[in-house]
């Protein structure tokens, strides 16, 4: 029989991990790390960007600069980097077009609510930029979406939503006495102002006014009963840009008073990891809720500017014994990491793309590795044919790879008319071989739209049978035309 002394060592190594599986206990689980994941999140177009996990997947959307806003979705964090990017919003009227920035989404009341800056041309900081939402029809975060309306009359960025004792409030960026402030409105709903906006925080110190007097992008995070701001300061054309952060100290939120400015920045850049102009960023939470993290985008050179060529980078925060957040340091480009919390799927490395109408997947027809090779449709059985990988091409385009031969697809002679082949063909870098994918209706359906010829992917005939070539068509808004993309 073991010694007393071991029966007991062994009884407290087991009642100690019975107590960190119990809720309750104050002995904290330690949480298993999601999948590994490596910044940048998404390398083109990266601006800007928020992401918001919701029913087992992340969204990411960020700045377009076009008068187009995507979106991506995936079940982990290192699926972003390659996942296709749907639109979700063009716009081409004059007042709105064609220059957005800074979309979010919110959910309230069942519904998804896009914000987004956009003003006509693309110089920066232009006079006509100005807020704007857009609602969804129903409980997805992809859409489809309807225009709800303007929020303002007066330039303003950068807008997000502030939910505090019950009250709905607009908070944004707008200018005023020679500077960019932080400036805030009560809500009747997320598309209805209530009252007028008042300014609640001006640069006033020297890390505000690197290259311009600013107060941008700001974004609530709230903890313990606790509301924080926090927001981007200094000129986003700086490496100076950095983020600054507001405490929530009083009873009216709409008044400057209310609100305790920490008096140095809260995360900047980081010269040794090669991180510069680090910014106007969002927060999440892991899957396992256990988890607090930040999403931002920064360059990788001093002089990179304020421009397409910042990347979204992620990384997880702690909290400090005072109850405000610790952000840390950025961490370096290419460094790979523990994802978040409680992710649970694979991170996809290929996609099938299955019709609304027939439920089959596309492959290239007996898996030939020749140019022209035609595209069909066939009942998904996992091939390596009918795994394709989304490629973005940086002008809110991708290119579909197919994972078995490596070729793209590729509309026939380049033509624009109706019934022309969608087949497989080298890569020739040219608008034939670049689609959008346009979002339809709930649940991620989308049509495949050609960049040249504007016409949609189409299984001939409306067929189901295995073997029913692809071709392009004009769109006619069924479901033969319709299409999702599945984590391979």
């Amino acid at each position: 029989m073991p010694p007393l002394r071991s029966l007991l060592a062994l009884f407290s190594a087991a009642l100690l991990v019975l107590l960190a599986l119990l809720p309750g206990t104050g002995t904290a689980a330690v949480a298993a790390a999601g999948r590994p994941y490596t910044n940048p999140v998404k390398s083109q177009k990266g601006a800007d960007p928020w992401i918001q996990y919701h029913d087992g997947a992340y969204y990411l959307i960020t700045t377009s600069w076009t008068s187009e806003l995507t979106m991506r979705t995936a079940p982990t964090l290192a699926g972003l980097a390659t996942a296709p990017s749907r639109q979700v919003w063009a716009d081409s009227t004059a007042s709105r077009c064609c220059n957005m920035w800074a979309p979010e989404i919110h959910l309230w009341n069942g519904r998804w609510y896009l914000y987004y800056v956009a003003g006509q041309g693309i110089a920066d900081y232009i006079p006509t930029q100005r807020v704007h939402v857009l609602e969804s029809a129903g409980a997805d975060p992809l859409g489809p979406y309807t225009y709800r309306g303007r929020l303002g009359s007066d330039w303003m960025l950068d807008a997000t939503l502030l939910t505090l004792d019950g009250s709905l409030y607009l908070l944004g960026s707008a200018s005023g006495g020679g500077t960019q402030n932080l400036v805030i409105a009560p809500l009747a709903n997320p598309y209805t102002p209530s009252g007028p906006f008042s300014t609640i925080s001006t640069p006033t110190l020297a890390w505000e006014r690197s290259g311009g007097a600013v107060n941008e992008g700001p974004e609530v995070l709230r903890r313990g009963g606790r509301t924080f701001v926090v927001y981007s300061a200094s000129g986003c054309w700086t490496p100076d840009y950095t983020l600054g952060r507001l405490t929530y100290t009083g009873t009216d939120p709409l008044r400057a008073s209310s609100w305790t400015k920490n008096p140095t920045p809260v995360f900047g850049r980081n010269d040794a990891a090669g991180v510069y102009g680090p910014g106007h960023n969002g927060f999440f939470t892991s899957p396992d809720g256990s988890e607090s993290w930040i999403v931002y985008h920064a360059n990788d050179a001093p002089g990179d500017g304020c421009d397409n060529g910042r990347t979204t980078r992620a990384q997880k925060f702690t909290w400090n014994a005072d109850g405000t957040p610790d952000f840390g340091t950025p961490v370096p480009l290419g460094s790979t990491l523990p994802g978040p919390a409680g992710e649970t799927a694979a991170t996809p490395a290929a996609y099938t793309v299955v019709n609304r109408n027939s439920g089959k997947c596309l492959e290239v027809a007996d898996g030939s590795t020749a140019d022209g090779a035609a595209v069909r449709q066939w009942g998904c059985d996992g091939r390596p044919e009918q795994r394709w990988r989304v490629e973005d091409l940086g002008n809110d385009t991708s290119r579909l790879v197919n994972a078995a031969t490596g070729k793209v697809l590729d509309t026939a002679d380049c033509s624009v008319a109706d019934g022309a082949a969608l087949r497989q063909w080298s890569w020739l870098n040219n608008l034939c071989q670049a689609f959008r994918f346009t979002v339809t209706d709930q649940g991620g359906w989308v049509r495949i739209v050609g960049a040249r010829s504007g016409k949609v992917a189409d299984v001939a005939n409306c067929s189901t049978a295995d073997g029913a070539d692809l071709r392009q068509w004009t769109w006619l808004n069924n479901a033969c035309q319709q299409w999702a993309f599945r984590p391979a």
